[in-house]
């Protein structure tokens, strides 16, 4: 169980980025306060609605909004979040978190949070991408700073191909994530 544990689960553009909304579900009904934050590109995938219903909280996509409270907030969550999921984990986010790019609401708070708590990287795209030897090299920056994967999977994508890029099973991330929270 997640109880009285703050989990912040960050959203990025692809596909599985639906899969977030029943892993934000999942995470709440093991007691956890879920905080869900959004590259701008996510949210074509998925409304933040959505996660703003599923999580209770509201959900955040711009650092600089006028309207949001986050200009710091992604620093201040850091304080008292026990754990970052980054589900799904693009190439791209995976790319700029490897090489200290903070450009963006989620790769700000990545950055900001690698150094003070678990990260979950949960990758998910499509297999040329996973393959790619320079999205290999960026797993294993990510991985020698203390960043931790689970997936991906291999199975059926999105483009009807099989192989490996399937965003790993909510249980698996569950599991990852409770390993992470109880060491």
């Amino acid at each position: 169980m997640f109880t009285d544990r703050t989990i912040v689960v960050a959203v990025t553009a692809g596909i599985a980025a639906y899969k977030s909304a029943i892993l934000v579900r999942e995470l709440k009904s093991e007691h956890a306060d879920v905080h869900v934050i959004m590259t701008e590109r996510a949210v074509e995938f998925i409304t933040p609605l959505t996660l703003e219903t599923l999580s209770q909280n509201p959900v955040a996509v711009r650092i600089f909004d006028k309207d949001n409270t986050w200009d710091m907030e992604h620093i201040a969550l850091a304080d008292h979040a026990d754990i970052l999921i980054v589900a799904p984990a693009t190439a791209n986010i995976l790319g700029k978190a490897a090489h200290g790019i903070a450009d963006d609401l989620v790769s700000t708070t990545i950055l900001t949070m690698m150094s003070t708590i678990p990260v979950l990287m949960v990758p998910a795209m499509n297999t040329r991408m996973w393959e790619n030897p320079v999205v290999q090299q960026n797993v294993k920056i990510l991985q020698k700073t203390g960043v931790n994967f689970v997936g991906p999977t291999e199975g059926k994508l999105a483009d009807g191909r099989i192989g490996v890029g399937r965003m790993a099973e909510i249980n698996d991330i569950l599991k990852a994530a409770h390993k992470l929270i109880l060491k």
